[in-house]
């Protein structure tokens, strides 16, 4: 049974993968609108007689979702019953189902009502905490902690503070580069850094939301690198710590290339699916630290305690 959980864990993670890179295709396309406003019908018909290729965006889109839901579902169940020694199994299980139900039902909403920009941006953040819970249930599920001897990991509370900041304020980049796409700026901007040769500031509102990405983007490149160069400075006994940084730190600068080809090649289309798989991979490793972080406070409390006893 834990076999195949295992390889459950797995497709299940690839599959939210395909769910996440799928939305953003589904924005970048302008393929929303695809089935109609109808749902869970595609333009009133179970299967679509007019198919074309927004339709067939749209319906893939709605397809892998529903299986995504169906593969949540059971891991989330089978991890609870076979893995439930481990202390986050429960907690992570549950924010797998609840933000994924979340973000079906937001993104049902948008096709038969309809959202704003600024409200359709947060369902791609609520599909990366589904996604990140799964990642890190995963972990659970193939023991990663035990290999890189993280269950008796111990932080202080500047690393920590770095982690949990991070972690956060990651969240923030991920709603402004949401909020990009949905207000279609992805190009309001021509040029980089500054929005323009002629204007370098911003004059109108999608200039000012490209831009307020941008900026954000910059401060968690510097934030990453700063927190990476002490991982490395203090943390090479932590493998788990060290390195964890160390892919973040790749990770963003991916990200960051990505995101500048993005303007200089007229926002294309697999530079902007590149753009969205880099920053759910970094959402999953800075997850996996806060988890580790969440750990700390309370592997410090019991070191302390076996050193009472020992004396």
């Amino acid at each position: 049974m834990q076999r195949f959980i295992k390889w459950l864990a797995v497709i299940t993670s690839l599959d939210l993968l395909i769910v996440l890179l799928g939305g953003a295709l589904v924005t970048k396309t302008g393929s929303g609108q695809g089935c109609g406003k109808s749902w869970p019908l595609c333009n009133g018909e179970f299967v679509p007689s007019n198919l074309s290729m927004e339709t067939i965006i749209e319906l893939s889109h709605r397809l892998t979702s529903g299986s995504a839901g169906i593969l949540v579902t059971l891991l989330c169940i089978l991890s609870w019953k076979y893995y439930k020694h481990v202390r986050e199994t429960k907690t992570l299980a549950i924010l797998s189902f609840v933000f994924l139900v979340a973000q079906a039902l937001m993104g049902a909403a948008a096709v038969v009502w309809g959202q704003i920009p600024a409200v359709l941006a947060i369902h791609f953040g609520i599909s990366l905490i589904s996604f990140a819970s799964v990642i890190l249930l995963t972990c659970l599920i193939f023991e990663i902690d035990q290999k890189f001897d993280a269950r008796s990991l111990i932080m202080d509370k500047k690393m920590k503070f770095h982690i949990y900041g991070v972690t956060i304020y990651s969240y923030i980049v991920v709603y402004t580069g949401a909020l990009v796409r949905h207000e279609r700026a992805s190009l309001a901007c021509p040029d980089f850094p500054l929005c323009s040769k002629n204007r370098p500031m911003p004059t109108q509102l999608h200039e000012w939301v490209q831009m307020g990405h941008r900026v954000a983007a910059m401060l968690i490149f510097a934030w990453i690198l700063y927190a990476m160069i002490l991982a490395i400075r203090h943390y090479k006994q932590q493998p788990v710590v060290y390195w964890g940084w160390i892919i973040s730190f790749i990770l963003v600068t991916l990200q960051a290339i990505v995101g500048i080809l993005v303007v200089f090649t007229n926002a294309n289309l697999v530079m902007a699916l590149l753009h969205s798989l880099f920053i759910s991979c970094l959402f999953a490793v800075l997850c996996y630290l806060v988890m580790l972080g969440t750990r700390s406070k309370v592997n410090a409390k019991e070191a302390e305690s076996t050193s009472k006893q020992i004396k």
